[in-house]
Protein backbone atom coordinates (compact mmCIF):
# COMPACT_ATOMS: atom_id res chain seq x y z
CA UNK A 1 0.00 0.00 0.00
CA UNK A 2 1.50 3.22 -1.15
CA UNK A 3 0.75 5.83 1.56
CA UNK A 4 1.69 8.90 -0.34
CA UNK A 5 -0.62 8.06 -3.39
CA UNK A 6 -3.68 7.59 -1.40
CA UNK A 7 -3.38 10.48 0.75
CA UNK A 8 -2.67 12.25 -2.79
CA UNK A 9 -5.82 10.78 -4.26
CA UNK A 10 -7.97 12.17 -1.93
CA UNK A 11 -6.63 15.42 -1.70
CA UNK A 12 -7.08 15.35 -6.06
CA UNK A 13 -10.55 13.75 -6.39
CA UNK A 14 -12.20 17.02 -5.74
CA UNK A 15 -9.76 18.63 -8.72
CA UNK A 16 -10.04 16.23 -11.15
CA UNK A 17 -13.12 18.09 -12.93
CA UNK A 18 -10.66 21.10 -12.76
CA UNK A 19 -7.07 19.36 -13.74
CA UNK A 20 -9.26 17.59 -16.49
CA UNK A 21 -10.07 21.04 -18.27
CA UNK A 22 -6.96 22.09 -17.61
CA UNK A 23 -5.77 18.55 -19.06
CA UNK A 24 -7.42 19.45 -22.32
CA UNK A 25 -6.68 22.88 -22.58
CA UNK A 26 -2.88 21.97 -22.73
CA UNK A 27 -3.06 19.63 -25.37
CA UNK A 28 -4.95 22.01 -27.65
CA UNK A 29 -2.44 24.73 -27.06
CA UNK A 30 0.23 22.58 -27.17
CA UNK A 31 1.99 21.75 -31.15
CA UNK A 32 2.17 17.95 -32.18
CA UNK A 33 4.91 17.27 -33.00
CA UNK A 34 6.68 14.35 -34.74
CA UNK A 35 8.90 11.77 -33.46
CA UNK A 36 12.33 11.41 -34.66
CA UNK A 37 13.37 10.01 -38.01
CA UNK A 38 16.62 7.89 -38.61
CA UNK A 39 15.93 4.76 -35.82
CA UNK A 40 19.15 3.07 -36.48
CA UNK A 41 22.45 4.42 -36.21
CA UNK A 42 26.04 4.21 -34.73
CA UNK A 43 28.60 5.57 -32.89
CA UNK A 44 32.12 4.87 -33.59
CA UNK A 45 35.19 5.40 -32.32
CA UNK A 46 38.71 3.67 -32.86
CA UNK A 47 38.54 0.38 -31.39
CA UNK A 48 37.51 -3.08 -32.40
CA UNK A 49 34.79 -3.28 -29.34
CA UNK A 50 31.38 -2.63 -30.41
CA UNK A 51 28.46 -2.92 -28.65
CA UNK A 52 24.67 -3.38 -29.66
CA UNK A 53 22.03 -0.65 -27.75
CA UNK A 54 18.17 -1.06 -27.88
CA UNK A 55 16.62 2.23 -26.48
CA UNK A 56 12.47 1.50 -25.99
CA UNK A 57 9.74 3.30 -24.37
CA UNK A 58 7.61 6.75 -25.12
CA UNK A 59 8.44 9.63 -26.38
CA UNK A 60 11.71 10.65 -25.06
CA UNK A 61 13.11 7.74 -26.72
CA UNK A 62 11.34 8.76 -29.73
CA UNK A 63 12.69 11.68 -29.45
CA UNK A 64 9.67 14.40 -29.97
CA UNK A 65 11.15 17.62 -30.28
CA UNK A 66 13.99 16.68 -33.05
CA UNK A 67 14.45 15.92 -36.16
CA UNK A 68 16.54 12.94 -36.24
CA UNK A 69 17.56 10.26 -33.99
CA UNK A 70 20.87 11.44 -33.80
CA UNK A 71 20.29 15.04 -32.69
CA UNK A 72 17.89 13.14 -29.51
CA UNK A 73 18.52 11.34 -26.22
CA UNK A 74 19.97 7.65 -27.84
CA UNK A 75 22.21 9.29 -30.54
CA UNK A 76 23.77 11.67 -27.60
CA UNK A 77 23.57 8.86 -24.94
CA UNK A 78 25.30 6.76 -27.72
CA UNK A 79 27.99 9.05 -28.32
CA UNK A 80 28.83 9.59 -24.96
CA UNK A 81 29.06 6.19 -23.99
CA UNK A 82 31.21 5.89 -27.36
CA UNK A 83 33.68 8.19 -25.91
CA UNK A 84 33.39 6.93 -22.57
CA UNK A 85 33.82 3.08 -22.65
CA UNK A 86 35.77 3.22 -26.08
CA UNK A 87 33.74 1.13 -27.64
CA UNK A 88 31.90 1.61 -31.13
CA UNK A 89 27.52 1.72 -29.56
CA UNK A 90 25.43 0.47 -32.75
CA UNK A 91 21.66 1.22 -31.97
CA UNK A 92 18.17 0.76 -32.93
CA UNK A 93 15.24 2.50 -31.39
CA UNK A 94 11.83 1.06 -30.67
CA UNK A 95 9.62 3.83 -28.99
CA UNK A 96 6.31 5.34 -29.32
CA UNK A 97 5.43 8.36 -28.52
CA UNK A 98 1.68 8.33 -26.20
CA UNK A 99 2.56 5.01 -24.71
CA UNK A 100 2.65 3.72 -21.42
CA UNK A 101 4.16 0.85 -19.66
CA UNK A 102 1.31 -1.58 -20.77
CA UNK A 103 1.08 -0.28 -24.53
CA UNK A 104 5.12 -0.57 -24.77
CA UNK A 105 4.99 -4.25 -23.35
CA UNK A 106 1.96 -5.13 -25.68
CA UNK A 107 2.72 -3.57 -28.93
CA UNK A 108 6.73 -2.65 -29.07
CA UNK A 109 8.56 -5.73 -27.84
CA UNK A 110 7.13 -8.09 -30.66
CA UNK A 111 8.32 -5.76 -33.25
CA UNK A 112 11.89 -5.68 -32.15
CA UNK A 113 13.76 -8.10 -34.74
CA UNK A 114 17.45 -8.56 -33.44
CA UNK A 115 18.42 -11.99 -32.32
CA UNK A 116 21.59 -10.89 -30.52
CA UNK A 117 21.70 -7.65 -28.08
CA UNK A 118 24.33 -6.31 -25.58
CA UNK A 119 21.82 -3.82 -23.56
CA UNK A 120 18.63 -2.38 -23.43
CA UNK A 121 17.78 1.06 -22.52
CA UNK A 122 14.26 1.39 -21.15
CA UNK A 123 12.69 5.69 -20.89
CA UNK A 124 8.93 5.68 -19.81
CA UNK A 125 6.73 7.05 -17.06
CA UNK A 126 5.23 10.06 -18.07
CA UNK A 127 2.22 8.56 -19.82
CA UNK A 128 1.32 6.37 -16.76
CA UNK A 129 1.49 9.94 -14.66
CA UNK A 130 -0.74 11.73 -17.31
CA UNK A 131 -3.29 8.72 -16.97
CA UNK A 132 -3.32 8.83 -13.69
CA UNK A 133 -2.22 5.46 -13.29
CA UNK A 134 -2.00 3.85 -9.92
CA UNK A 135 1.38 2.31 -8.40
CA UNK A 136 -0.39 -0.80 -8.40
CA UNK A 137 -0.58 -1.01 -12.09
CA UNK A 138 2.60 0.55 -12.84
CA UNK A 139 4.40 -2.18 -10.46
CA UNK A 140 2.14 -5.04 -12.71
CA UNK A 141 2.92 -3.66 -15.83
CA UNK A 142 6.16 -2.66 -15.02
CA UNK A 143 7.19 -6.08 -14.17
CA UNK A 144 4.98 -7.54 -16.84
CA UNK A 145 7.42 -5.33 -19.27
CA UNK A 146 10.64 -6.82 -18.00
CA UNK A 147 9.77 -10.07 -18.14
CA UNK A 148 8.46 -10.12 -21.69
CA UNK A 149 11.75 -8.39 -22.43
CA UNK A 150 13.96 -11.34 -20.52
CA UNK A 151 11.70 -14.20 -23.16
CA UNK A 152 13.43 -12.41 -26.07
CA UNK A 153 16.73 -11.89 -24.30
CA UNK A 154 17.45 -13.84 -21.10
CA UNK A 155 20.21 -12.29 -19.56
CA UNK A 156 20.78 -8.79 -21.71
CA UNK A 157 21.33 -6.05 -18.88
CA UNK A 158 18.11 -3.65 -18.92
CA UNK A 159 18.69 0.05 -17.23
CA UNK A 160 15.39 2.29 -16.90
CA UNK A 161 16.22 5.47 -17.51
CA UNK A 162 15.30 8.38 -14.91
CA UNK A 163 11.43 9.89 -14.72
CA UNK A 164 10.91 12.81 -16.56
CA UNK A 165 10.62 16.40 -15.15
CA UNK A 166 7.15 16.70 -14.92
CA UNK A 167 6.99 19.11 -12.00
CA UNK A 168 9.18 21.59 -14.67
CA UNK A 169 6.75 21.61 -17.67
CA UNK A 170 5.98 25.01 -18.60
CA UNK A 171 3.24 24.01 -20.63
CA UNK A 172 1.36 22.67 -17.03
CA UNK A 173 -0.28 24.92 -14.90
CA UNK A 174 0.53 24.81 -11.41
CA UNK A 175 -2.22 22.26 -10.34
CA UNK A 176 -1.07 19.13 -12.85
CA UNK A 177 2.98 20.32 -12.08
CA UNK A 178 2.18 19.85 -8.76
CA UNK A 179 -0.30 16.40 -8.79
CA UNK A 180 1.43 14.82 -11.81
CA UNK A 181 4.40 15.62 -11.08
CA UNK A 182 4.21 13.88 -7.50
CA UNK A 183 2.68 10.69 -9.31
CA UNK A 184 5.73 10.32 -11.44
CA UNK A 185 7.86 10.58 -8.19
CA UNK A 186 5.48 8.12 -6.74
CA UNK A 187 5.91 5.79 -9.34
CA UNK A 188 9.57 6.34 -9.60
CA UNK A 189 9.71 5.26 -6.53
CA UNK A 190 7.87 2.13 -6.81
CA UNK A 191 9.88 1.11 -9.52
CA UNK A 192 13.44 1.63 -7.68
CA UNK A 193 11.85 -0.98 -5.65
CA UNK A 194 10.90 -3.56 -8.86
CA UNK A 195 14.10 -3.48 -10.02
CA UNK A 196 15.29 -5.39 -7.18
CA UNK A 197 13.74 -8.10 -7.57
CA UNK A 198 15.23 -8.61 -11.03
CA UNK A 199 18.62 -10.23 -11.88
CA UNK A 200 20.98 -7.58 -13.92
CA UNK A 201 17.93 -4.60 -14.44
CA UNK A 202 18.92 -1.12 -12.95
CA UNK A 203 17.10 2.21 -12.52
CA UNK A 204 18.99 5.46 -12.62
CA UNK A 205 17.17 7.38 -9.58
CA UNK A 206 18.37 10.43 -9.53
CA UNK A 207 15.28 13.11 -10.56
CA UNK A 208 15.99 15.36 -13.57
CA UNK A 209 16.22 19.09 -12.42
CA UNK A 210 17.16 21.80 -14.80
CA UNK A 211 18.65 23.65 -12.57
CA UNK A 212 21.03 21.35 -11.05
CA UNK A 213 22.08 19.89 -14.43
CA UNK A 214 22.83 23.76 -15.25
CA UNK A 215 24.88 23.83 -12.34
CA UNK A 216 26.54 20.70 -12.23
CA UNK A 217 27.69 20.68 -15.81
CA UNK A 218 28.36 24.26 -15.58
CA UNK A 219 26.34 25.02 -18.82
CA UNK A 220 25.19 28.25 -20.57
CA UNK A 221 21.92 27.72 -21.10
CA UNK A 222 18.48 29.06 -19.56
CA UNK A 223 15.44 26.65 -17.84
CA UNK A 224 13.80 28.00 -20.55
CA UNK A 225 16.13 25.84 -23.65
CA UNK A 226 14.88 22.99 -21.88
CA UNK A 227 11.31 21.98 -23.58
CA UNK A 228 10.72 22.60 -27.44
CA UNK A 229 7.27 22.68 -27.33
CA UNK A 230 6.62 23.15 -23.33
CA UNK A 231 6.32 19.56 -23.03
CA UNK A 232 9.30 17.81 -24.79
CA UNK A 233 12.27 18.16 -23.99
CA UNK A 234 14.39 19.79 -27.31
CA UNK A 235 18.11 18.95 -28.67
CA UNK A 236 19.42 20.79 -25.47
CA UNK A 237 18.13 18.80 -23.24
CA UNK A 238 18.26 15.37 -24.67
CA UNK A 239 21.70 16.09 -24.93
CA UNK A 240 22.52 17.23 -21.33
CA UNK A 241 19.99 14.50 -19.85
CA UNK A 242 21.46 11.56 -22.07
CA UNK A 243 25.03 13.06 -20.98
CA UNK A 244 24.09 12.25 -17.23
CA UNK A 245 22.58 9.13 -17.97
CA UNK A 246 25.45 7.92 -19.60
CA UNK A 247 27.79 9.47 -16.99
CA UNK A 248 25.41 7.16 -14.21
CA UNK A 249 26.24 3.68 -16.56
CA UNK A 250 30.02 4.36 -16.56
CA UNK A 251 29.86 5.49 -12.98
CA UNK A 252 28.38 2.37 -12.00
CA UNK A 253 31.08 -0.86 -11.85
CA UNK A 254 28.34 -2.95 -11.81
CA UNK A 255 26.84 -1.90 -15.21
CA UNK A 256 29.78 -1.60 -16.66
CA UNK A 257 30.85 -5.22 -15.32
CA UNK A 258 27.43 -5.92 -16.88
CA UNK A 259 28.52 -4.78 -20.47
CA UNK A 260 31.93 -6.30 -20.47
CA UNK A 261 30.24 -9.96 -20.28
CA UNK A 262 27.21 -9.16 -22.09
CA UNK A 263 28.22 -11.00 -25.45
Amino acid sequence: MNIKYILGSILTIPLLPLMYFQGKKVKETVPSLPEAKGNKGTSTVTSEKMLQMLTIGDSTMASVGVKTHKEGFTGALANNLAMELKTTISWNVYAKNGYNAKQIKEKIINLITEKSIDFIVIGLGGNDAFELNTPKRWNKDIRKLIKTVRLKFKDVPIIFVNMPPLKELPAFTSLLRFTIGNLVSILGKELEKIVKDFENVYYYTKNVNTAELIKRYNLKVKPSEFFSDGVHPSKTTYGIWAKDFADFITQSKEIKNALQHSK
